[in-house]
């Protein structure tokens, strides 16, 4: 499906933060009989599996909170079930959200429908609140676009990307799309792409497939390493310039800075990364032009530019495309203009 796109959410003016709805709790009814293929599980398991949008935990807190009645009495969730029992469950979602303010900001919402939305997210927007940025994040933004995320984990958040990545993010607006799309992007059912600008001329395509853990003695870094996570990167050349490349770089695992900690242990890190070391490298006989827009680049060249996912209702396969930003643009164009 060609992306589509909205014009941005914005409030002129807005107030510095607005308060999120404390203590708000959603409730629906649900009633159901068990299958027949239920016959011997315990009572939290059974009901889990015939309520899959939420998780057995959230099933589990309800059976404890006495908010389940089986054939018009109690269970405990581990009583055994015999099969086509008469469920009522009086469901309640609670504030996901606590302490996070809802602060308008404008954001470039590229799709909407009522069980999810996809954000072109600009460089520079941390994701959401944690050390040292509180509030002004992508999760205090959603909250004042859709109140009703509050009810959802992260304010419906599924996956992150760095605070000076660009690109795109799909946002559960739900707590059943919630459930779906997490499972969808443990089980790598979500497609993401990215665009990266690297430092040296990459030769061809290649898959990346190197454990990454926290660095053992700066830990605000990732590193490879023998003992980390397994994670699987793949990319392929799209452009070679006189001292870079721009790759077409495809996740098959998401850790934390996999892109860039791969690229870098590859000898090809990305341009502008203060932190893996993508220095401004210039060849003999560039232009002043480029190198003013190397100097310039104060972030890594890397952006969220394809994301492809099945959707949680209906199931219909999903694709969106974010063009990149203005300043990554400007630096390819800079490039460009280096081979001429």
């Amino acid at each position: 499906m060609a992306s589509r796109r909205e014009n941005p959410a914005s409030i002129a003016n807005p107030p510095a933060a607005l308060p999120t709805a404390a203590g708000a709790t959603e409730f629906r009814t649900h009633r159901l009989a068990l299958p027949a293929d239920s016959a011997g599980l315990r009572f939290d398991q059974a009901l889990a599996r015939a309520l899959p949008q939420y998780s057995r935990a959230r099933v589990r807190d309800w059976i404890d909170a006495g908010r389940v009645q089986v054939d018009g009495r109690p269970l405990r969730a581990k009583d055994r079930v015999l099969g086509g029992e008469q469920v009522r469950v009086e469901a309640a979602l609670p504030q996901q959200n606590p302490g996070v303010l809802a602060q308008p900001m404008p954001l470039d919402v590229v799709h909407r429908d009522r069980a999810l939305l996809v954000i072109n997210k600009p460089p520079g927007l941390v994701v959401h609140p944690g050390a040292g940025n509180a509030s002004h994040t992508l999760q205090n933004a959603l909250l004042a676009l859709d109140p009703k995320l509050a009810l959802v984990p992260r304010a419906g958040l599924i996956h992150r990307l760095d605070k000076d990545t660009s690109g795109l993010l799909v946002i559960a607006r739900t707590p059943e799309a919630h459930t779906a799309l997490v499972a969808a992007m443990a089980q790598r059912e979500i497609a993401r792409e990215y665009l990266a600008v690297c430092v040296g001329v990459v030769t061809a395509g290649a898959t990346i497939d190197e454990p990454i853990g926290r660095h053992r003695t700066q830990r605000t870094r990732m590193a490879v390493r023998a003992d980390g996570r397994p994670s699987v990167t793949h990319y392929r050349v799209v452009r070679r310039f006189r001292g870079h490349t721009l790759l077409r770089v495809a996740l098959e695992t998401g850790r934390t800075h996999q892109i860039r900690v791969h690229l870098a242990h590859a000898g090809f890190p990305v341009v502008g990364d203060p932190v893996y070391g993508g220095r401004r490298r210039l060849v003999a006989g560039s232009t002043p032009r480029l190198e003013q827009a190397l100097r310039g680049f104060a972030r890594q060249a890397l952006h969220a530019a394809h994301l492809e996912l099945s959707h949680p209702v209906s199931g219909r396969r999903l694709t969106f495309d974010a063009p990149v930003p203005q300043d990554m643009q400007q630096l390819l164009d800079a490039l460009e203009a280096d081979l001429a």
